[in-house]
This record gives C-alpha cells, structure tokens and sequence, in this order.
C-alpha cells in the first residue's frame, strides 16, 4: 500500500514488518479526565471534552508510526453508576465527537468499529455510530477500534453463552472457538497496552485478548496524553523481550 499523506501534510510511516519489536495492535485505558477538570476548576463535562479531543493527535501518531489496530476504552459497562448528569454528558459529547470527526477519519483512511453493548445508548448516538462504522468500512490505514458500555467480563461471559447456545461440545472448545464468539472476533490481541492517571489496573478492559500484551502505565492524564506521550510507551515496548511464557 502507498504511504499516505495525512490531511495535515505529514507523511506517514508504515511499519517495518521485519522489526518484531515494533507494536502492530496498541490499546489504551484513557484515564483521568475527571481528575483533570478538577485540577483545573472545571466541570467533570470539560473534562471528558478535552479528553475527547485528545484522540485524535493520537490516532494521527498510530498513523504515523504505522500502526495497525488501536483500541480505546471510551465507557464501560460499569459508567453507568455514575451520576446521571454526568453519563447523559458523556453521551452528548460522543455524539458531537463522531459529527467532528468523521470527514477526517475518512479522509485520513481510519476505519472505525465499536465493540460492546450499543442498545443501552440512546438512539440518536446509536444512529452516528453506525453511520460512523459505515461510511468508514473501506478504509485501511488504522483500525480504530472504540469500546463502548464494553466489559471484558460479560464478554467473557456472553461468549460462553454463545458457546452453549450453539450446542459446541466441551471437548471441542478451544482457543479458536472461544475467540470466535468475542464481542469483536477480528480484534488483534494488542502487543502494547497503555493506561494513563497513574493507576495500574485493567480495570475489565481486553481481558481475553491481554493476556500476553506488554503493559505500561503513565501519570500522564487523559486530556494531557499526546503524540510524545505514545511515542514513549512504544519505545518501551520496544526495549522489552517478550517470551509468551517461555523462557
């Protein structure tokens, strides 16, 4: 494929795929927009407003360091405890980032897919979502995968549902099978995964599909986190040896 030429004139840079210390699939936990607006004396909504324009500088540098799948955690099954105020903010400011986005997503060749629940999200986003997913689907540059009221748990727990359901017996339930039935099937296991704010935890994020990815925690908060803050972790990445279990 021909490198292409981002919307701001900056080329890209595919990935050396003879470079196995170079991360293909990135994921990141994007923490801390709460703690932000706080420090700052603004609403929790602003917030979650600059933390929703801090992607896309992100998505440009997945573009340019040639990345092939990014996936962000956007809202979690368990966001919806939060106070009522706050989520129906959320899913405004979801809502105005899909209509911001879009035509630079298509133009820059990000192809977009959600993973999770969408029947809880009121009908209008659900409507942009779609429109998201489709009007982006020929696109191959980046897969940028949002995970929305997604769970890694019920994930888990939904795919061996399924399992049931199909009638597969216990001895043919194996890796494949099991894979087949996530809540995004064509999602790489990511080889890097990045939580900004300081905490270092999953929190029920990419559950199955972490089990080997390389972690690395940030203090950098989520409006705060940028092009040089990736570039950090994938040179991170890039200095460890992974064994997969073995020696």
């Amino acid at each position: 494929m021909p490198k292409m030429q981002r919307i701001f004139g900056i080329p890209s840079r595919d990935a050396d795929p003879e470079r196995p210390d170079q991360a293909k699939a990135v994921a990141i936990i994007m923490d801390g927009s709460g703690r932000w607006a706080a420090k700052r004396g603004v609403s929790v909504a602003e917030g979650h407003r600059a933390g929703s324009r801090a992607l896309r500088p992100v998505v440009e540098t997945a573009i340019d360091v040639g990345l092939e799948s990014l996936a962000v955690y956007a809202f979690s099954t368990e966001n919806w405890t939060r106070s009522e105020e706050e989520v129906r903010a959320l899913m405004d400011i979801f809502a105005e980032t899909i209509e911001r986005e879009l035509a630079d997503l298509v133009a820059q060749g990000v192809r977009v897919r959600f993973l999770g629940r969408q029947d809880r999200a009121p009908e209008d986003l659900r409507r942009r979502m779609a429109k998201l997913e489709r009007e982006t689907k020929r696109n191959d540059r980046l897969s940028l995968w949002i995970a929305f009221d997604y769970g890694g748990r019920a994930e888990l727990v939904e795919a061996a549902r399924q399992l049931v359901a199909d009638g597969v017996r216990p001895g043919d339930v194996d890796d494949d099978a099991f894979e087949a039935r996530l809540s995004a099937p064509e999602l790489p296991d990511p080889d890097l995964l990045i939580r900004t704010s300081g905490e270092k935890r999953l929190s029920n994020f990419l559950l199955w599909q972490s089990a080997y990815a390389e972690l690395v925690f940030t203090e950098t908060l989520w409006p705060d986190f940028g092009e040089a803050d990736l570039r950090d972790a994938l040179d991170q990445f890039a200095r460890r040896q992974r064994r997969f279990g073995g020696r």
